[in-house]
């Protein structure tokens, strides 16, 4: 049995943060209904559906039909929670707010994400992940010095400030709600979680060690020992060796005598990366992988998403599995069997009568 069996969650279909969320919640066992549009739209057919829209049923409806607005509000009497990811006012005016919904379930928890959040001068506004991260600071650290900063794919606003803090808020409210009685209405903004994400770099920043200039810093590229490096196939390295000693492993890796490449102080950095970065041209990407291969240096290969299912440790773990290859279930419990639940589609009614027959057993 999974930590989340038993727990009803209605899902409005939408892109982005609440598709990941809801994947996330149905892996780790919860009962996810996907509320899609009645015309189809939307209803996963292509491969990102297949992976994003697993472990759960996709249920039909037209929310402006009151027939089946009624229906879903009796869904709701049942549910622990919805997500969603409407600009804010929509549901509201299609009559399934927070509040007409609660007032059916005082218990329920209403979890919103959006880009901007659901107060703010730019509440109304629409946007996408790289808008939010832009605004918080966090876009401005990633990419090269010399070039304008670089989308860290949809990473950091949809899905680890967006979708993974909704599902917090959304499970402390759940908790909460099985004390009190009371659910809770969930405001998860992709800028408040991004900015969240960056926790790190404000209070580096409040400590004067780091820059306002992009790969100057630690975690940013400017540190020779902590970036990637071109290989002699046109492959990559990803170098991480942070500590003293993984350090000074990547130097005895390297061939490098330690009293001509002191790690500090960070001057002496440009000079290091042009070291370091003749050196791993000269040798091909794998060969660099088994040369390191036992070290503490913190030598790994960059692979391709195609090359990193086929991986020996990725295999072993099952992490990257099934058809097509995904990402398994995470986080792992022990005593639980991970497995990639197929997602399905059930009538609005086949739905209900799920439910109804759950709540009398």
């Amino acid at each position: 049995m999974k930590p989340l069996s038993g727990v009803r969650i209605l899902e409005f279909d939408g892109l982005g943060p609440v598709t990941f969320a809801g994947m996330l919640l149905a892996d780790l066992g919860a009962e996810v209904l996907r509320l899609t549009r009645a015309d189809g739209a939307g209803v996963f057919g292509d491969v990102g559906g297949a992976v994003l829209h697993r472990a759960r049923a996709a249920v039909p409806v037209d929310l402006k039909d009151p027939a089946d607005r009624d229906r879903v509000l009796d869904l709701v009497t049942t549910a622990d929670a919805v997500i969603e990811g409407f600009r804010p006012g929509v549901l509201e005016r299609l009559g399934l707010g927070p509040e007409a919904c609660q007032a059916r379930n005082p218990r329920l928890v209403f979890g919103r994400i959006t880009g901007w959040g659901q107060t703010g001068p730019l509440a109304p506004t629409v946007g996408h992940d790289l808008n939010y991260i832009a605004l918080t600071g966090a876009l401005h650290a990633m990419g090269e010095p010399d070039r304008p900063p670089r989308p860290p794919l949809n990473l950091v606003g949809d899905y680890g400030g967006g979708a993974m803090l909704l599902v917090t808020g959304v499970l402390a409210a759940v908790i909460e709600a099985r004390t009190t009685g009371r659910g809770r209405v969930v405001d998860a903004a992709m800028t408040d979680g991004a900015a969240l994400l960056s926790s790190l770099f404000f209070a580096l920043s409040a400590s004067g060690l780091w820059s306002g200039e992009r790969g100057y810093n630690l975690l940013d590229g400017g540190a020779p020992f902590y970036r990637c490096y071109t290989c002699a196939d046109g492959g990559f390295v990803a170098v991480g060796a942070l500590e003293p000693r993984f350090y000074a492993a990547l130097l005895d890796g390297l061939g490098i005598d330690p009293a001509t490449a002191p790690q500090f102080p960070a001057s002496s950095w440009p000079a290091l990366h042009d070291r370091f970065e003749a050196l791993f041209r000269a040798r091909p990407r794998d060969d660099w992988a088994q040369h390191f291969a036992g070290t503490e240096a913190c030598v790994t290969p960059v692979l391709t998403f195609a090359e990193a299912a086929t991986h020996p440790h990725n295999q072993a773990r099952g992490t990257l599995a099934g058809s097509p290859v995904q990402p398994a279930p995470a986080p792992r419990f022990d005593g639980d069997v991970e497995a990639i639940r197929p997602a399905a589609i059930l009538s609005l009614e086949a739905a209900l009568a799920l439910w109804r027959q759950a709540t009398a057993a």
